[in-house]
């Protein structure tokens, strides 16, 4: 019976690289293999799997495959040339980890001592506080040990045991039967729940968990020049760790409130300031307010609505002390919407004034390139 191509078997093309081969084949391995598929021919199907994924996923074995096919040099493959009884180095122990749960590998000391899990908090802060900085507490739902048992779970006076089914390790062992010979599964102990120990008398207060649900208040010490969205990280106060392992930490993410009048750009702070039209056509000096305080601004005579002036040294400490930033102002002419009697005769006036004088007003430039009057 003429057998199907390696590449049609593990449906890979013949330019699939090396890990999509190794990829489809456990794919394959895992549906197919006979202590977990429920169809017929599953262990033919499995063997034949095996057989292809034995040639293309060695490099020198697939070359010649690809030059000669199945008859091959030296016998040929899924003869003599196929040795079923190795697969070293094929990643098995993987598989059957995979499809049982356990398999191969270090396993991991149930009492050995481990970190504890990691906390999150968000806090909104002023813009004014993200600036300078400030130390606040806050409070937050956590585990911590339990103070009538110290952590261990069980009755004080009494302490947890080894398990019995375990002896320790948190793991038992099944032994089942395939093509290959006997496998062995590893599985979480169901007496001790994988912790290697049992509890006789349970803690009263703690239930046999070793740990309480208790509302912490930590300090957060706020530097000055955090932005939006940066994490601080405040060691060693996250939840408590196993086996005396050492505390998680905590990371405070920073939210921070919009200012009325202020902007941010990275260390630099942006404010419209509105001025009067007298104010920018005569020039006069405001006052400014910034993070810092106020501070006087000169405005030249002629100033046009959107200039731009800086402050230098008045924007936001840099959160790595790199310096300051700056304070952009940027002036905004404000027109009156109401108008006395006077003024509007004092306007009308100026504007008399204005188009009668000897140099062209950009007004007279703008009506003209749209009129076409060269004049």
């Amino acid at each position: 019976m003429s057998k199907r191509d390696y590449y049609e078997v593990l449906g890979v093309d013949k330019s699939a690289s090396k890990d999509e081969i190794k990829k489809a084949f456990r794919k394959l391995a895992k549906q197919y293999h006979p202590d977990v598929s429920q169809e017929a021919n599953a262990e033919e199907k499995f063997k034949e799997i095996q057989e292809a994924y034995e040639v293309l996923g060695d490099d020198s074995k697939k070359a010649q495959y690809d030059q000669f096919g199945h008859a091959g040099p030296g016998g040929g493959f899924g003869g003599g040339g196929f040795n079923s009884g190795d697969f070293s180095g094929f990643g098995f122990d993987d598989i059957f980890s995979s499809i049982f749960g356990g398999g191969g590998g270090r396993r991991r000391d149930p009492n050995a001592p481990r970190q504890g899990e990691d906390l999150h908090f968000a806090m909104t802060i002023t813009f004014e506080e993200a600036a300078f900085g400030i130390e606040r507490e806050v409070e937050l739902p956590k585990e911590d040990l339990c103070n009538t048992c110290n952590g261990s779970g069980a009755k004080p006076g009494t302490s947890p045991v080894t398990c019995g089914t375990c002896h320790g390790s948190g793991q038992i062992s099944v032994e089942q039967a395939t093509p290959f010979g006997r496998v062995v599964n590893r599985r979480s102990c169901h007496v001790c729940n994988g912790k290697g120990k049992t509890i006789k008398d349970k803690c009263s207060t703690c239930h046999g968990n070793g740990r309480v649900q208790v509302k912490s208040k930590i300090n957060v010490k706020i530097p000055a020049g955090i932005d939006h969205g940066q994490q601080i990280r405040v060691p060693g106060k996250g939840e408590p760790g196993l086996n005396g392992g050492p505390s998680g930490d905590l990371y405070v993410s920073i939210r921070i409130k919009q200012h009325e009048y202020f902007e941010r750009d990275g260390d630099d702070v942006y404010l419209e300031m509105p001025i009067t039209f007298v104010q920018a056509a005569l020039g006069a000096e405001v006052e400014v307010p910034t993070i810092h305080g106020k501070v006087m601004l000169k405005i030249p005579t002629g100033t046009q609505t959107g200039t731009k002036f800086r402050l230098k040294g008045k924007g936001i400490q840099n959160v790595h002390g790199y310096g300051k930033g700056d304070q952009h102002v940027i002036v905004k002419i404000v027109t009156p919407k109401k108008l006395t009697s006077k003024q509007k005769e004092l306007l009308s006036e100026f504007e008399q004034l204005d188009n009668g004088a000897n140099t062209e007003s950009i007004f007279a430039k703008f009506k003209r390139a749209f009129t076409g009057d060269n004049k």
